[in-house]
C-alpha cells in the first residue's frame, strides 16, 4: 500500500495506494470537516485545485447529518461528490477539545454535542463503526489529544489508555470491513502517537502501537500551544522507532514552514485549517510569503495575488478586486480565497515531491522555509 521510491536525508519521496486512488507523498489533506471545504469549495473544485486527499470528521458528521444517513446514501464519497482518498479523523480530538463537557472512562468518553447538548457515547468501536458507514479510505484511531502542558502522570496513564484503545480499534476494525455489506472493505487504520511533550512517552508508546498492525501512524496531540521547536523536538525523537514501510502523518500542521521542515523529519502526510481559515480571513500565501488583501495598498494593485501562482484565482482576478470582494462583504471574497490558498498548499507539496526527486530539496529548505514564514 506505501512505497517510499526516493530519499533525501530523512526526507522521503513515496506512492500510497488505497480503493480510491494513488497518493503521491509529501501530501496535504484538503479538510472538509463536515463533508464540504469551507468557503463554498465544492468537491468538482478539489480537483481542480490539485487536491489528492480529502479529509472529513467523525464527530462532526456523526452529529449532522448521522452517519447512518451517509451509509443510506452509499457512503461519503458518494454523497459529497468526490471520487478520490478520504481519510476521516477519528472525533477524538474534538470530544477532547470539549473540555468541561465531556467525561472520560476506560469505555470510552461520554460527552454533550455542542448542537443541542444531547448526552453521546464514544469508544473505540463506536468510532470505527461510524468511520466505517461514512466509508473513508483511511479510518483514524479513536484516542486522547492530552492538552498541553500536562502532567507526567496524566499523559502516562492517557499514553497506556490509548494503546488499549488502539488494540480494541484494531479488532472492531477488522470485524467491520469483513462483512458483507461493508461500505468500503478496502479502508484501511491508522494508529496514533500520543505522550504530550515528553519523548520518552512518545518513544515508549510508538514502540508499543508499531507492535499493533496498522497501514500508517500519526504523530497527535502536537500544535495545540507549544512552541514550535519543541514540536520539532518531539518528531526528531519518535522519527526513528516509526515503520519505515508506513506512511507518517503529522496530524493539525500546518504552516508551510512547519510543512516543510515536517518532509525533512520524515513525514509524509499533513492536514490543517488553516489554509482555507486564513483566507476567509483574508490572509492569503505566495512564493514571497503572506498578504493580508484587505490592506489599503492593494486598492489600485491590478496583479493577481501572486505572480508566480497559477490557480483559477490568479489567473482571471486582481488584487484590487478580491480586495474590493472582501470589503464590500461579497460571499465571492473568501470562495475565491479559499481556492486560491488551497492550491498554493497543494503546490507546495508538489513542489516538495520534485525537488525530493531531483535530490535538490535541502536547497529547497533553504529557500522557502524562513520566507514563507515572512509577512509581506
Amino acid at each position: 500500500m506505501f512505497k517510499v521510491i526516493k530519499t533525501e536525508g530523512r526526507a522521503r519521496r513515496g506512492i500510497f495506494t488505497c480503493p480510491h486512488g494513488t497518493v503521491q507523498t509529501p501530501v496535504f489533506m484538503n479538510v472538509g470537516t463536515q463533508g464540504a471545504i469551507k468557503g463554498a469549495v465544492s468537491a468538482h473544485d478539489l480537483k481542480e485545485i490539485g487536491c489528492q486527499v480529502e479529509l472529513s470528521n467523525t464527530y462532526h458528521l456523526h452529529l449532522r447529518p448521522g452517519d447512518t444517513l451517509v451509509r443510506e446514501m452509499g457512503g461519503l464519497h458518494r454523497f459529497m461528490g468526490w471520487d478520490g482518498p478520504i481519510l476521516t479523523d477519528s472525533g477524538g480530538f474534538q470530544v477532547f477539545s470539549l473540555s468541561g463537557l465531556r467525561k472520560i472512562e476506560e469505555a470510552g468518553v461520554t460527552f454533550a454535542s455542542h448542537i443541542d447538548g444531547r448526552r453521546i457515547f464514544m469508544g473505540p468501536e463506536e468510532s470505527m463503526q461510524i468511520q466505517a458507514n461514512l466509508g473513508s479510505d483511511v479510518a483514524m484511531a479513536f484516542d486522547e489529544c492530552v492538552e498541553n502542558p500536562a502532567t507526567y502522570e496524566y499523559a502516562k496513564a492517557s499514553c497506556e489508555r490509548t494503546l488499549r484503545w488502539l488494540e480494541r480499534c484494531r479488532v472492531e476494525h477488522d470485524r467491520l470491513v469483513a462483512l458483507p455489506d461493508a461500505v468500503n472493505p478496502g479502508q484501511v487504520l491508522f494508529g496514533i502517537n500520543q505522550g504530550a511533550t515528553f519523548p520518552d512517552l512518545r518513544v515508549w508508546h510508538m514502540e508499543q502501537i508499531a507492535k499493533i498492525d496498522c497501514a500508517g501512524y500519526a504523530i497527535g496531540g502536537l500544535a495545540v500551544g507549544e512552541p514550535t521547536q519543541v514540536m520539532y523536538d518531539i518528531i526528531d525523537a519518535v522519527e526513528p522507532y516509526m515503520p519505515v514501510d508506513k506512511p507518517r502523518y503529522l496530524m493539525g500542521v500546518g504552516t508551510p514552514s512547519n510543512i516543510i521542515e515536517g518532509v525533512a523529519r520524515g513525514v509524509d502526510f499533513f492536514d490543517c485549517v488553516m489554509p482555507a481559515r486564513n483566507a476567509r480571513h483574508a490572509k492569503l500565501f505566495t512564493w514571497a510569503g503572506s498578504i493580508n488583501i484587505r490592506n489599503e495598498k492593494y486598492k489600485r494593485d491590478d496583479r493577481p495575488i501572486d505572480p508566480l501562482c497559477t490557480c483559477p484565482v490568479c489567473r482571471a482576478f486582481s488584487r484590487s478586486y478580491l480586495r474590493h470582494l472582501f470589503v464590500a462583504g461579497e460571499m465571492l471574497a473568501m470562495r475565491l480565497a479559499v481556492l486560491h490558498n488551497l492550491y498554493f498548499y497543494n503546490s507546495l507539496t508538489e513542489r516538495i515531491r520534485t525537488a525530493l526527486e531531483s535530490g535538490s530539496f535541502a536547497l529547497f529548505q533553504a529557500e522557502y522555509s524562513e520566507k514563507l514564514n515572512e509577512r509581506l
